[in-house]
């Protein structure tokens, strides 16, 4: 029962994540037709009760009138109306954490609401441009600021570690240009395109260089791409939203603070199955509190720290004290057949053949005898593709002389849109689908633009990984 449970969860995970992609994806493109020019634009009565008016620690007031911001209001308000009330209902898991480390990096707490317009507060976001977490780290962006991006263990996932680095990068972007709103821009797309794009301005006065408006100044211009651009706007009207949400229509989410988990260290790898059976729940809770772990256990020969669910934490170090280290993870035992190798054994198991040769230290993996036995952890089952990409940057897949490919059993709109490097939104478009429909098995989906057959599809020029974290 418990193993439906957790596949019913994983399914609804992977789900909500698809949804998540479709409408950071949109708004990663969403924008105003016609000039790109920051015109003031007459401010939008809200919908819902007038409140008390909302205090800010970041230039809100002089900018919140302004047809971008009033763009991406109706853009949250409309087409990403349903995402945007469940990333209000995540954000209170994290707001309490987020603002404390930004204040504690001399930041503005109100840089909490980049992380909704990053990811909506996922901790599994994975960008187009293959940026993972809740603060769309790019690899070496997040190993720079001190997190463990391999094969199994990915910090950008991690949404306490991944709020320090980006505190700490924040900060130091903040440091290099003296505005919130500019380092906001650095940090999506780079500081050496913010620097160059400050470079090509004149300079009207000592201090206009290094303020929020020397970003709105850059607006005008062509220095810097229109995502960029749209950047800080996207970010103040998702910061009116957040901050008074019952005044644009929406319900205001719970205000208490969620406690912390607690955690315990683990000396060596061990399954999350085995912690969740010690802390009496389920693998997928644990799975939720530790999303960092890629292969559902902890690394060999690593301490690590696990979270567990608040007030578990003394039961769950005293159970493990006690527990002998070979019940650490749970696994079967396989005899090897004749003509078997550990790749094929590994594929049956849906595990990797790194997974079982750690397992095994006395095998020799090129050399197996028939009727060896082999233990195999089933604990370290393999992550998705989608989370292995974003770790390992594989080649992206070639279509088919006619731009398509066949669904295969089991793929997902989101996997296979990383595989040809497209969005989910392209793909749907591309192939008339709503968010609703379900892939088959056998279907054919145009996986390159129409009438472009053999080249980029549109938009994908944007797409390249850039200094920074986008």
């Amino acid at each position: 029962m418990a193993a439906r449970v957790d596949s019913a969860s994983a399914r609804r995970a992977a789900e909500d994540s698809a949804a998540d992609e479709e409408i950071l994806d949109r708004l990663a493109v969403a924008h105003p037709e016609g000039t790109d020019t920051l015109a003031e634009a007459e401010e939008i009565a809200p919908m819902g009760p007038k409140a008390a008016p909302a205090t800010w620690d970041i230039n809100v007031a002089s900018y919140n009138a302004h047809a971008r911001v009033q763009y991406y209001l109706d853009f949250f308000q409309g087409y990403a109306r349903d995402r945007m009330a469940i990333w209000l209902t995540r954000m209170p898991r994290y707001e309490t954490m987020i603002r404390n480390k930004l204040r504690e990096a001399g930041l503005p707490a109100d840089l909490v609401y980049l992380a909704l317009i990053e990811s909506g507060f996922s901790n599994t976001a994975v960008s187009r441009s293959r940026a993972v977490g809740m603060w769309q780290f790019m690899k070496g962006t997040g190993r720079l600021y001190g997190l463990r991006v391999d094969r199994w263990v990915d910090e950008r996932r991690d949404p306490y570690k991944a709020t320090v680095a980006a505190a700490r990068f924040l900060s130091d972007l903040r440091d290099r240009f003296g505005s919130p709103y500019l380092a906001a821009a650095a940090y999506n797309a780079g500081a050496r395109k913010v620097q160059r794009g400050l470079a090509r301005l004149p300079e009207d006065d000592e201090d206009s260089l290094s303020t929020d408006g020397a970003f709105f100044r850059l607006y005008d211009t062509r220095f810097l791409r229109r995502e960029t651009k749209d950047y800080v706007p996207k970010l103040i009207a998702a910061a009116l939203i957040a901050k008074e949400p019952g005044r644009y229509g929406f319900i205001p989410p719970d205000t208490l603070a969620i406690p912390l988990p607690d955690s315990i260290i683990v000396p060596d790898a061990t399954g999350l199955d085995v912690v969740a059976r010690l802390a009496d729940t389920t693998l997928a809770a644990i799975r939720e509190l530790n999303p960092q772990f890629l292969r559902s256990m902890t690394p060999p020969k690593t301490k690590s720290v696990v979270r567990v669910p608040t007030g578990t934490g003394p039961m769950v170090a005293g159970s493990y004290a006690t527990l002998p280290p070979n019940q650490r993870i749970t696994f079967v035992e396989h005899f090897v057949a004749r003509g078997e190798t550990i790749g094929a054994i590994a594929k049956m198991y849906g595990v990797s053949s790194q997974t079982i040769v750690d397992a095994n230290p006395a095998i020799q993996p090129r050399s197996l005898r028939v009727g060896q036995r082999v233990v195999i952890p089933k604990s370290g089952t393999m992550p998705s593709r989608e989370v292995m990409a974003s770790v390992e940057d594989p080649a992206p897949r070639k279509a088919g002389a006619a731009g398509t490919h066949r669904v295969r059993k089991g793929e997902t709109l989101s996997g296979i849109a990383y595989q040809y490097r497209v969005t989910v939104t392209q793909l749907r478009e591309w192939n008339g689908l709503e968010p609703g429909n379900v892939l088959k098995a056998g279907q054919q989906l145009r996986v390159k633009a129409p009438r472009t057959v053999g080249s980029a599809p549109k938009g994908m020029a944007e797409s390249k990984i850039i200094p920074g974290t986008r």
